[in-house]
């Protein structure tokens, strides 16, 4: 039997047909769990003490916010620190997602150069290791908000669609980054400066009530800022979010995924020339 015959066009920008990709894509889906788990071993999180520096470092991040803003306003109260820590462990969901996305394609050069798969599959990946890293914190987030005293109520339930329009949004944000690295490689050191820069312009420090209406006009062009107050009515307030917070948010989430995911599928032949 003779062996297939493989023809190597020049790249042309387009995307490649649809069906057979995603096909491809749901075929690889043990692979992508796999890679994922092995992700994250590799960065000792399959030891006891990395998984307890996973909810560590966020809760004692939460801590010393939340001492500073004791300081600076002169008085604060539980629901306050609820939702401080509450809104660090979902922006660290996003957060983690662009930051194990933005090299996600880059540092699988070696990988992309000899095997032949649908390159998607690498963001994808940091985005299931963000969420990989997320469930520990929720989990310790519930038993802090019963030391604190805070109500439950059947409201909470909304916290479902809220993770899953962020974990749209944070696989939205690593496909488009992980394809903007490839070009411009500077791009992984100004992230840093960048997810810093979201944190302060996002309520996490502060609550949304609190801007002003000078700042409130701004608002509307964080794509995180609704999803936070959404998450924060939620999880620490247990009362439903706001549809304007929830459609905000969604809009947001499908334009980054959607234009992130074709600008990454009209490139992705591209890749191998690039790296």
């Amino acid at each position: 039997m003779s062996a297939p015959v493989v023809v190597y066009e020049p790249f042309r920008a387009g995307l490649p047909p649809l069906g057979a990709y995603l096909r491809s894509l749901w075929a690889r889906r043990s692979f992508i769990a796999e890679f994922s788990r092995s992700e994250l071993r590799e960065q000792n999180y399959g030891s006891v003490f990395g998984q307890l520096w996973l909810v560590l470092n966020p809760l004692l991040l939460s801590g010393v916010y939340f001492l500073l803003i004791y300081i600076i306003g002169g008085q604060s109260d539980s629901t306050r620190y609820g939702h401080l820590t509450a809104s660090l462990f979902l922006f660290y969901l996003v957060s983690n997602s662009l930051t194990g996305g933005v090299k996600s394609i880059t540092a699988g050069q070696r990988l992309i150069l000899n095997t032949a798969f649908p390159r998607i599959m690498l963001p994808i990946s940091a985005m299931v290791i963000a969420l990989f890293k997320f469930v520990p914190t929720l989990a310790v987030f519930f038993v802090m908000r019963t030391v604190l005293g805070l109500d439950y109520s059947w409201q909470m339930f909304w916290a479902i669609p809220v993770v899953l329009i962020a974990l749209l949004m944070g696989l939205g944000m690593a496909i488009l980054i992980s394809c903007i690295n490839v070009y411009f490689r500077d791009i992984a050191s100004f992230l840093p400066y960048m997810t810093r820069s979201l944190l302060y312009l996002s309520p996490i420090l502060y609550q949304a009530s609190d801007l002003s209406d000078k700042l409130k006009s701004f608002e509307i062009v964080n794509p995180i800022f609704y999803l936070l107050d959404a998450w924060s009515q939620v999880m620490v307030y247990a009362q439903a979010p706001d549809l304007f917070s929830l459609l905000h948010s969604l809009i947001w989430a499908l334009a980054i995924f959607i234009i992130g995911t074709y600008f990454f599928l009209s490139r992705e032949r591209d890749f191998a020339v690039r790296l």
